[in-house]
């Protein structure tokens, strides 16, 4: 069984061919460990420092190394940790890892070493949260929004939210204990049903700013859909410049589900080709409708193509029902081909690359602004979802007050919105609400 008093050790870098790997140890005997295989005695040294040296293992020389030494609690795991530069080889790095697990280090689980940094909060979750985010970023946009979460800026939007919630349990605590106080301010109902209705508010902008946040970095799901011959595989190949799909003038080419990804003004568009909808006895064909009528249930947006030159819609009645729940872009394609435009529809044309019209009706209906690429936000469906359940419990104190329920009732409203804010963050046995609560009044001096 893993203990977290171990001293731990991995690879920190990719296990690859490179000119350098980067080892890393940490727990109290990191120090130790790494001085019974290196040239230099490491357990005296105080403060943070870097050493050039040799690790060695029963009088063989393994690898020429830089040791950069870390002292608890100042370090990434707030434990005492070194990081071993080596030569990027896959086999010195398998021999320098065997030699110090030989000497009383263990192999890290994966992860171990951020939950070790979470534990002895030099992290909170969302921090711990943003490692992933960042390594697995693919644009830049992706990146610089978590990065925000890295640094602890994301973090920091929570906190207006949890001060107006201690701020008015504390008033509601101290009035129900301490009626005699006349000079503390009363708290009413109406002043619950206003600092609450602030409170929301507040919940709601950054619900909002979550979910777009969440587009930015981890993108959107795209299917084209129309009937066969409509141009749906000629826009796919114009939107990644590529021909992926082919193309050919006989309706029903497409049998299976084409996918692609776009970049589009630094979000990731995955883009479902879809194959043609229509009433068919092709068995082969029937599949491939099939598949997608479920392309379009798991796609966040649908562009449903038509074609210019005729007036034929999808027929099919259960992929309405469920266009009638989702983003629909309609947009008619071949536009070169017809020489009347009517003013309220989109037109593209997707053989002659003339799609820009399409572009930018997509960034609109994500509901992008500029400064949405530049601002921190909860965006993953964990923090999401626990936003939304402490705006449904400040509704529930708001809605219990205006029913003139009893304060404690409300007070216990609150303080489940405020659980959720410390569930929020990983802070549950590490923040007091009590505490919180009492260290804005000095009751009884």
């Amino acid at each position: 069984m893993n203990n977290i008093h171990d001293t731990i050790v991995a690879l920190a870098t990719p296990p690859m061919k490179s000119a350098l790997a980067i080892i890393r140890l940490s727990g109290e005997n990191s120090f130790s460990i790494v001085s019974n295989v290196f040239s230099k005695n490491l357990t005296q040294v105080k403060e943070r420092s870097l050493h050039v040296g040799t690790i060695t293992y029963q009088g063989e020389l393994i690898d020429q190394v830089v040791v950069l030494q870390f002292i608890a609690p100042q370090s990434f795991t707030g434990e005492n940790l070194i990081e071993i530069v080596i030569h990027g080889s896959p086999l010195i790095a398998q021999q320098v890892i065997e030699v110090l697990i030989a000497h009383g280090a263990r192999a890290a689980m994966p992860g171990e070493f951020s939950s070790r940094a979470f534990l002895n909060q030099k992290i909170d979750l969302i921090q711990a949260e943003a490692i992933h985010d960042v390594i697995e970023a693919t644009t830049l946009e992706a990146k610089r929004i978590s990065l925000y979460a890295l640094t602890g800026q994301t973090s920091e939007k929570i906190n207006p939210l949890r001060i107006k919630i201690a701020n008015l349990l504390s008033l509601i605590e101290v009035n129900i204990d301490y009626p005699e106080y006349e000079d503390i301010e009363i708290a009413s109902k109406e002043k619950v049903i206003t600092d609450t209705e602030a409170m929301i508010a507040l919940a709601n902008q950054l619900i909002g700013e979550g979910e777009k946040g969440k587009i930015i970095k981890e993108g959107m799901k795209v299917a084209i859909i129309g009937e066969p011959n409509v141009g749906k595989s000629s826009l796919l190949n114009t939107l990644i410049n590529e021909d992926k799909a082919i193309v050919t003038n006989i309706a029903g080419t497409t049998r299976d589900v084409v996918e692609a990804e776009l970049n589009l003004h630094g979000i990731v568009i995955r883009i479902l080709d879809t194959a043609g909808i229509r009433e068919s006895e092709d068995v082969v064909e029937k599949i491939g409708i099939k598949k997608s009528i479920q392309a379009i249930k798991e796609a966040d947006l649908v562009i449903h193509m038509l074609d210019a030159t005729s007036e034929t819609k999808i027929e099919n009645r259960e992929v309405l029902d469920i266009l009638k729940e989702k983003k629909v872009i309609e947009v008619f394609n071949k536009k070169d081909l017809i020489k009347d435009h009517d003013a309220k529809r989109l037109y593209i044309s997707a053989l002659k690359k003339d799609i820009e019209p399409l572009l930018n009706k997509m960034l609109e209906a994500f509901g992008l602004e500029q400064a949405n690429y530049y601002t921190p936000s909860f965006n993953n469906s964990r923090q999401l979802g626990s936003l939304l359940s402490i705006k449904k419990h400040l509704i529930q104190a708001q809605e219990d007050a205006k029913a003139d329920v009893t304060m404690d009732l409300i007070s216990s409203s609150l303080n489940s919105a405020y659980e959720a804010i410390i569930q929020l963050m990983g802070l549950e046995g590490k923040v007091n609400l009590g505490d919180e609560i009492f260290s804005r009044f000095c009751v009884g001096k």
